[in-house]
């Protein structure tokens, strides 16, 4: 059966989310897309323009889906379910002050939303004129950026290209692996960003197989830092497994996001794994290639890491 892709847009209050939003359900694609939104703050406009164009909007009954999340996001996505010969892709936009871990969430713990949907991104629309100001008194926009498999850089035209080259270096120590595609009024087309599979870490490999090499932590003024494990010596499932489950357990508040792709010693598949906070889901997916060269790679980007514990945890888990 075939899963419907589902985009998070998230970013800080006065990103552009709307304007993306808008530009997603006006263009000329052929798609059709169901939309969930929070009530508050700029749905009058999103509700206005979604009339005319024929897509409906499901609200948040709680104004914020942060808050109450998954039973609310569970029962919306669950009514869609029943009617999904109506869109061919869901747009989940959470509030500009929202954590965006308990929307991801609900896609890997919620069996029949794991069934029916997939996560295709989380995309982060991010200001280039007020980021770095709000970097320094607003923790949600510095998770919303580490959150982001993707990035939308806004309102470009508005700083010099020196002031553009310091915040994408900000948004690089906060988060290494996500695309950068710079904007005004969030002009992109919309196949660089919708369903791009950007939620696989595979893919940003195959993309850019180096993105992961050389040094995995960043020391900045942030309190988010990203690691980056690597080996290529074969892995013991079960270690690995109890690792990781006794990581987030202990750990799991601090890590916002989590992804990796592992060698299982006697296992011809790649084991693919995600982790937001404590929630983790993985499974075996592609064989590995006849010419592939073998390896394990996790990154972690999160508060307060040790690199040399976690270094240590992951190769205990060599076989």
């Amino acid at each position: 059966m075939s899963q419907v892709p589902v985009t998070v847009l998230t970013g800080f209050l006065g990103a552009g989310k709307t304007t993306l939003l808008n530009r997603i359900l006006s263009e000329q694609h052929g798609k059709r897309f169901a939309v969930i939104v929070n009530e508050f703050g700029e749905i009058g406009i999103d509700n206005e323009l979604v009339v005319d164009t024929d897509e409906e909007v499901f609200e948040m009954n709680n104004g914020c889906i942060c808050c109450t999340v998954r039973g609310d996001l569970i029962r919306i996505l669950g009514g869609l379910m029943k009617r999904k010969d109506k869109f061919d892709a869901i747009l989940v936009e959470t509030t500009g002050l929202a954590d965006p871990s308990p929307v991801v969430q609900t896609f890997f713990v919620d069996d029949d939303v794991k069934e029916k949907t997939k996560l295709d991104s989380v995309t982060t629309v991010v200001d280039a004129k007020h980021i770095l100001e709000r970097l320094k008194d607003a923790r949600e926009a510095a998770e919303q950026i580490a959150f982001a498999d993707q990035i939308i850089l806004n309102k470009t035209d508005l700083v010099s290209a020196e002031e553009l080259a310091a915040v994408e270096r900000r948004i690089r120590e906060l988060n290494p692996l996500a695309p950068i595609h710079r904007t005004e009024r969030c002009g992109i087309e919309l196949d660089r960003i919708l369903g791009r599979e950007a939620f696989d870490l595979q893919r940003l490999l195959d993309l850019e197989p180096a993105l992961l090499e050389g040094e995995g932590h960043h020391e900045h003024e942030s309190d988010i830092a990203s690691i980056s494990l690597t080996t290529t010596k074969p892995l013991d499932g079960d270690k690995v497994t109890r690792w990781l489950q006794t990581l987030l357990a202990e750990q799991g508040q601090n890590i916002l996001r989590a992804k990796g792709i592992l060698d299982v010693k006697d296992k011809d598949e790649r084991l693919v794994f995600q982790a937001v906070h404590m929630v983790m889901d993985g499974d075996f997916q592609r064989a590995w290639k006849p010419d592939e060269k073998r390896f394990s790679r996790i990154v972690f980007i999160g508060r307060e890491l040790n690199e040399a514990d976690l270094e240590r945890g992951f190769k205990a888990c060599v076989a």
